[in-house]
């Protein structure tokens, strides 16, 4: 029902609240009921438009002003402080399949990933909830992503905030200021989905989770010392256990 409801959501460009989006459910032969909806919608952080005051509407323009924090500082001392994120689109059988990765730049590891036919942005969220919620949710985080409109969006940013997390973006049309996820994506591609013949939507979203399965747990990286993202941050936790 959260896709549904998400879906309906971004097609309005966030203008229709819990009654417009269950009469559109409706339409479309999903029963439900506004009530239910907008209880969704509450847990969801979705708010439409509408109920936003000039006021509220001036203060998330100023807030919208899209910043680059991170400057291309990719090289980060502790796991947990900084976050790079990025979706890409394949083609299988004739169908668009979208996937959205979070790395973490310490280690450079995979700490979350989603596969959906739709890029959207429950998309982002979903996979920014899974990764907070699977590292224990960080604090001093920040997030860096290009300017898509995923993660431009109301809903998105209005997450990290309720989160205290600091968003930073690309310049627009300077791919190597997010070159940590371009480059995941590179070998993703070279190393696996290039290399593949897919016969159906199913095998090609096993392929993702066995290439991330490798990425993480058996793959060398030579910013790492040749370690692996997981044996990375293990030897990290070692130290600092040793050391206190």
């Amino acid at each position: 029902m959260k896709e549904h409801i998400q879906a309906t959501f971004d097609e309005s460009q966030q203008r229709f609240g819990a009654n417009k989006i269950a009469a559109v459910l409706a339409d479309r032969g999903v029963r439900t009921s506004p009530k239910y909806v907008a209880e969704l919608m509450r847990e969801m952080g979705l708010q439409s438009v509408s109920i936003y005051s000039k006021r509220d509407y001036q203060k998330s323009e100023r807030l919208a002003k899209k910043q680059n924090m991170l400057q291309r500082q990719f090289k980060v001392d502790e796991p947990n402080h900084v976050w790079v994120s990025d979706v890409t689109c394949f083609k299988v059988n004739g169908k668009y399949l979208y996937v959205c990765v979070i790395l973490d730049l310490f280690s450079r590891k995979v700490v979350a990933y989603k596969v959906s036919p739709k890029n959207s942005t429950y998309l982002v969220t979903s996979t920014f909830r899974h990764a907070y919620l699977d590292r224990n949710e960080p604090q001093q985080l920040m997030f860096h992503s290009d300017q898509g409109p995923q993660y431009t969006s109301n809903t998105f940013r209005k997450l990290l905030r309720m989160n205290k997390v600091v968003q930073s973006f690309s310049k627009s049309g300077r791919p190597h200021d997010n070159a940590v996820a371009e480059s995941f994506f590179a070998s993703m591609k070279r190393e696996e989905v290039y290399r593949t013949q897919y016969c159906s939507e199913h095998q090609f979203m096993r392929s993702v989770d066995t290439y991330i399965e490798f990425y993480n747990t058996k793959r060398p990286h030579s910013t790492l010392n040749y370690k692996t993202p997981d044996g990375f941050e293990l030897l990290h936790e070692r130290k600092r256990e040793q050391t206190g």
